[in-house]
């Protein structure tokens, strides 16, 4: 009997069980957000990429939020939005006069110094605005100090000692040449540059004194559909910049992400609200005059810092795995270390800069994905990168080998993503 009353109770448990819908299997569970298979990656980068979305996005049920951080410059965008920015407010003389260039730069020298007086002149009141758009001497001093960190003679602009792993004057020189200016006004400036970058024809130059520069950005297409993909599969998607930081921000909104998860150079404001030549530190250095920006290993400490609430100089060391990205995308040295912490996928586009391009072809985890640029793609570097000899951008300011984790060297490595 008592088996004859089992055997019932199994018979109507199995019936139950036919008539309820079977259980999901886990390829059944709805899938991550999708990139998009209308625009063009190179290889198998995409898939890649999605494998990375599919595994650590919240559709995984993994639980927590992912971080992705990608740099700005030429990784979101084609061109330069900083320098968009200067070149707007020269050719609209929203640069104000300093009451001494040397105040500008820790670095700069006597001779930058001298060169910037002569050229933008001393006839406007210290903080009222230079005519830079009728002095181009003042705008060609300007725009080479900028871009090549040396005066239209062909001084040294900057002399003196720093961490080349930590900052670079020139980088650190531009948000001073906007002191005295609100951040609202900044952002106004950027926001008009925005605008007219954007209209102006793919490939469009303008001519600066004797500077050619591009007159046009674009944001990359494929760079904002991983944003958004990221974003949708409940990744926190960091913009980390050597920036001017309101000038990002302008930007960044154009594709989703809001000023918190902007993080680029951070001027000091004084009482009225108005940008300084002195920045906010990381990992230990205190308020600065560019000593710590985000720049190269600078990156890393901002990003420990500013989205994991590394304190002190513990900023400065990689972290465990639970506190470093997913996803990490850059385009030149300066992005070089955190792209590397990353733990899902190291995305690279190829502007030859050698020592990212070496840990990039090293491909030491096998998770390194290199991609042409978007728009306007370089052409192959003839030689190889030199990652045997010196590609590695030491703190001193030499160059050196790049060694991977266990120490040994990197080989030279051809350019073969074009």
């Amino acid at each position: 009997m008592r088996y004859r009353r089992v055997l019932a109770w199994t018979t109507v448990v199995a019936a139950a069980l036919a008539a309820a819908p079977a259980a999901a299997p886990a390829e059944r569970r709805p899938s991550c957000p999708r990139l998009s298979q209308r625009l063009d990656w190179y290889g198998d980068n995409r898939a890649h990429l999605q494998q990375v979305v599919d595994e650590r996005g919240s559709c995984a049920g993994r639980g927590g939020r992912p971080v992705a951080v990608f740099d700005w410059d030429n990784t979101v965008t084609r061109n330069d939005v900083t320098d968009a920015t200067i070149s707007w407010a020269l050719r609209h003389d929203q640069i104000l006069r300093p009451a001494s260039w040397r105040d500008t730069s820790a670095w700069l020298t006597d001779a930058a110094g001298t060169a910037l007086t002569d050229a933008c002149g001393t006839d406007v009141p210290v903080g009222a605005p230079l005519p830079t758009s009728t002095r181009p001497r003042c705008t060609d001093e300007i725009l080479e100090i900028r871009e090549n960190g040396r005066t239209v003679s062909g001084a040294a602009a900057f002399a003196g000692q720093w961490n080349h792993r930590r900052t670079v004057p020139q980088y650190a020189w531009v948000p001073r040449l906007f002191a005295g200016h609100t951040v609202a006004e900044l952002s106004s400036y950027a926001r008009e540059a925005r605008a007219e970058a954007l209209a102006a024809p793919l490939g469009a130059t303008r001519t600066l004194g004797t500077h050619t520069v591009p007159a046009y950005v674009r944001y990359y297409d494929q760079q904002r559909d991983l944003i958004g993909t990221l974003r949708r599969a409940g990744f926190d998607v960091y913009i980390v910049s050597a920036g001017s930081e309101p000038v990002t921000e302008v930007w960044a909104r154009g594709v989703g992400i809001d000023a918190r998860h902007t993080v680029a150079i951070r001027s000091v404001l004084d009482r009225r609200g108005r940008i300084t030549t002195r920045n906010q530190g990381c990992g230990g250095v205190p308020v600065n005059r560019g000593e710590a920006i985000p720049y190269i290993d600078g990156k890393r400490c901002w990003i420990n810092q500013q989205i994991y609430g590394v304190d002190g100089a513990a900023a400065w060391d990689r972290q465990d795995r639970r506190h470093r990205p997913a996803i990490a995308g850059g385009d030149a040295d300066t992005d070089v270390t955190f792209v590397a912490d990353a733990t899902g996928a190291h995305l690279v586009l190829n502007r030859n800069k050698s020592e990212i391009m070496c840990r990039a072809y090293d491909d030491a985890d096998g998770r390194w994905l290199v991609n042409p640029m978007f728009i306007d793609p370089l052409p192959p570097k003839p030689d190889p990168y030199p990652c045997s000899t010196g590609a590695y951008n030491a703190p001193d300011g030499s160059r050196a080998p790049v060694r991977r984790a266990d120490g040994s060297v990197v080989p030279d490595r051809p350019d073969t993503v074009h």
